[in-house]
């Protein structure tokens, strides 16, 4: 089943394109991988879809509906840079927001809402931080508070934009462990990726980005040192190649 459907779509900077006539179809129940290198449009894609930056041209559907009626059922955790730190809120405050699109204007938190975040807490390993403030947790305790915000929110698509940076790789087997039970339940997950050795692990499928669609599809078929050079071009001297990479 298609999940997300997009078509033609082109977006611009100040006169500057960063993505040209994308047209792909996203499958729930799966991981995907969006590779490419810095520049490539990847923030921007994922800023498309959830109708956060116009667009220059093309069409998106979600669940074969616009992004503003299925918002609550779509999970977005940007990239940590885009979050102020110093917001003076606890763990529990950020991941309570998480039922906020399922209230209206005068409803409060209840003790559902509450049970719903101390579930994502355990899920992530982190219930004894609840009462912390955000600004004073490591990075990858960061990067697990905004996922179980993702998951107090019940959605049925996820969009991770480069969740691992800054984490130890505990905390990263944990994340792609949960992805993974994500997906298996029939969830959608987008995961902003920059490791090409973990690739063919984490991604059953991957979408290869560089201000145009490359390539998508299945990780084994599509992940292929053909596709990969045409994608990072240059770069790929630069990343290439640990012994990590399985062609």
């Amino acid at each position: 089943m298609n999940n997300i459907e997009v078509k033609g779509l082109s977006v611009s900077y100040e006169r500057k394109r960063v993505l040209t006539n994308i047209h792909m179809s996203i499958d729930q129940g799966h991981v995907y991988g969006v590779i490419g290198p810095n520049g490539a449009g990847k923030s921007t894609l994922f800023k498309s879809i959830l109708g956060l930056i116009d667009i220059n041209a093309g069409s998106i559907k979600i669940m074969d509906n616009d992004i503003e009626d299925v918002r609550k059922k779509v999970a977005y955790v940007p990239q940590k840079d885009d979050v102020d730190w110093s917001f003076p809120a606890t763990v529990m405050d950020i991941i309570l927001m998480g039922r906020y699109p399922y209230k209206g204007i005068f409803q409060r938190i209840n003790k559902e809402d509450v049970q719903i975040a101390m579930s994502a807490l355990e899920d992530l390993g982190i219930p004894e931080l609840k009462n912390r403030q955000i600004g004073e947790l490591s990075g990858g305790q960061q990067q697990r508070v905004f996922l179980a915000r993702a998951l107090c929110q019940q959605a049925d698509i996820f969009f991770l934009d480069e969740p691992f940076v800054g984490v130890d790789i505990t905390t990263e087997e944990k994340i792609i462990g949960l992805l993974k039970k994500l997906a298996s339940e029939g969830k959608t997950l987008l995961v902003v990726h920059h490791d090409l050795s973990t690739v063919g692990e984490y991604f059953d499928k991957i979408i290869l980005l560089n201000q145009r669609l490359i390539a998508y599809g299945d990780t084994q078929s599509t992940f292929t040192q053909e596709n990969i050079a045409k994608c990072y071009g240059p770069q790929l001297t630069i990343l290439h190649k640990t012994g990590g990479l399985n062609y």
